[in-house]
């Protein structure tokens, strides 16, 4: 199980936390508007927001706050158009990130983004210096208690690429297009799915094997993740299991 794998499924812990303070609705929410506005209000015809439909579902986002900004999205209320924007950066110990944000001041935000990088060890990358280094995929956290045969056969039928174990959950990652008929084989076996996503995910990872320098690549993300704008930050780090058992995470 990798240090890099493991921290993406604590961070899925984390959520409760930003649930509670409401900071991922209100993230959850710009992403189905913005997905709608893209490509139009009906999720069966608009894969991109099928699947911030399904995420904003399994954070319990209400069904009717999703509905409204479906609408703002396609123009039947009033809304804020956002830009989508992806920054790239280098944390400290080498690590290469991508910085999805959506935003309706590029200005504001680009400066902000700038000043949480560097003010934590980091540098911005000029675009492109980064983005090869990810590749786009689907995930879907699938409850440890799935057998772990049956969830293979189920996931491989519907076109999934891999199935890890992260120790308390499963993790499979899927083709951009093959995410939902994926979630959904999984879900009709009769195995619980605790959330899917579109993410990026990086062709060769950087080991962090020291705490230091593993510390301040996770506080910079966390800051990241922590600004009302960004929607996702991806990095390529492996930080192994000894030295995220000395953290406190």
């Amino acid at each position: 199980m990798s240090g890099h794998s493991k921290w993406a499924t604590i961070k899925h812990k984390k959520g409760a936390a930003d649930q509670a303070r409401g900071k991922l609705f209100a993230k959850l929410i710009r992403q189905v508007e913005v997905s709608a506005r893209a490509g139009g209000g009906d999720p069966d015809m608009n894969p991109t927001l099928r699947t911030m439909f399904q995420k904003a579902r399994d954070a319990s986002v209400p069904l009717d706050t999703i509905e409204r900004a479906i609408k703002r999205g396609t123009g039947d209320l009033e809304g804020v158009i956002y830009e989508e924007i992806t920054y790239e950066a280098y944390a400290p110990g080498g690590v290469a990130l991508l910085i999805e944000v959506l935003t309706d001041n590029r200005n504001r935000t680009g400066a902000e983004v700038r000043s949480l990088v560097t003010k934590r060890g980091g540098t911005m990358a000029d675009p492109g210096a980064v983005g090869w280094q990810f590749e786009r995929k689907g995930t879907v956290v699938v409850d440890r208690k799935a057998d772990e045969e049956e969830l293979m056969l189920a996931a491989a039928d519907a076109g999934a690429d891999d199935i890890a174990d992260e120790g308390d959950a499963w993790r499979v990652t899927t083709g951009p297009t093959d995410l939902h008929a994926v979630r959904t084989a999984i879900e009709e076996a009769g195995m619980t799915v605790e959330s899917s996503d579109l993410t990026m995910v990086a062709q060769n990872l950087v080991p962090l094997e020291d705490k230091g320098t593993a510390k301040r690549v996770l506080d910079l993300v966390d800051a990241l993740d922590d600004h009302d704008d960004v929607q996702a930050v991806h990095g390529n780090f492996d930080i192994p299991d000894d030295v995220l058992e000395q953290m406190d995470v």
